[in-house]
């Protein structure tokens, strides 16, 4: 039988390889030719004819009598595909709004809103090196993206936005997480983009801007978003919320810069300096410290 550390070691390893696949979407909405609201749209969209097949596949393979949810799985699916799309589409505006930094930065704070969520509503302890940790990484994320972000009046009402995103994806990551004790990942998936999609489409009616591509090569940017960020990240993070504590899984998130800033290097030629790599180790430091913290925690009730 897996012991509880050894599941906890799989959701987040899990989490993190989930964040290395959703960093890659601020690279995607760059390269795309759409507005943020239509890349939101395409993101899902595009991403549900996937999972529904992935969904159908193993429901078959487990010998489900029903493909559709009960009421119970519907009521989270509705929730949880609701606070998706509400962050998503906030934080698309908020690149819209102010510079991307910005906005990844504040977006970064969900972790904080994750732990308070836990905190409050379900009465989740942590102890003291479980938040300095938590500190450390979101220190080092600070660090990766501070040096860009910018202080501008003009930039309130985005960085408002990124806020809110905080909000919301700090509610979709604990959502996500007890959804998991009722639903399988496939089902979660599946059921969340067909709710998120059709949210997202809704903007699409207000929002100026071109919704298609203008030529075939600009397809490609929307299929590598739904495919390797929403199918494959998305999917592996909403996987392993079902083994590690909310507010942990939204620590390991935290790895996101640290990729976008590689993947930055690597495809924009955008350098990496000593700030860089110290905030870089900052994070990785803090998510090790945190693990081990909760690690300890889950070994202690154990036994």
């Amino acid at each position: 039988m897996t012991s509880m550390p050894d599941q906890t070691t799989r959701g987040i390893i899990a989490c993190v390889c989930g964040a290395i696949g959703i960093s890659s979407a601020a690279i995607f909405m760059r390269l795309a030719d759409v507005t943020p609201a239509a890349s939101a749209f395409w993101r899902l969209t595009m991403a549900a004819p996937v999972l529904i097949f992935i969904y159908w596949l193993t429901a078959r393979k487990k010998g489900r009598i029903s493909l559709l949810p009960s009421m119970e799985e519907g009521r989270w699916i509705l929730l949880v595909g609701l606070l998706f799309a509400s962050e998503l589409f906030t934080w698309h505006w908020s690149v819209a709004k102010t510079t991307v930094a910005n906005s990844t930065l504040l977006a970064n704070m969900a972790t904080i809103f994750a732990a308070l969520y836990s905190f409050v509503l379900f009465g989740e302890r942590f102890n003291g090196r479980f938040l300095g940790g938590m500190v450390l990484a979101l220190g080092g994320a600070a660090l990766l993206m501070g040096r860009n972000a910018e202080l501008n009046p003009a930039y309130i009402p985005g960085d408002m936005l990124g806020l809110l995103t905080a909000v919301l994806y700090g509610g979709y990551i604990v959502g996500a997480a007890r959804a998991r004790q009722v639903l399988d990942a496939p089902l979660l998936m599946a059921g969340t983009a067909m709710v998120s999609g059709i949210l997202l489409s809704l903007p699409l009616l207000w929002v100026d801007g071109p919704i298609f591509p203008v030529s075939s090569e600009g397809w490609a940017p929307l299929i590598g978003l739904a495919l390797i960020a929403h199918v494959l990240g998305q999917s592996l993070i909403v996987y392993g919320l079902a083994h590690v504590p909310a507010a942990l899984g939204a620590l390991c998130l935290l790895i996101q810069p640290v990729i976008s800033a590689l993947w930055a290097w690597w495809l924009f030629g955008e350098a990496l300096g000593p700030i860089h790599m110290a905030g870089a180790s900052a994070v990785l430091v803090g998510i090790w410290i945190a693990r081990q913290s909760k690690r300890q925690q889950i070994m202690k009730a154990a036994g």
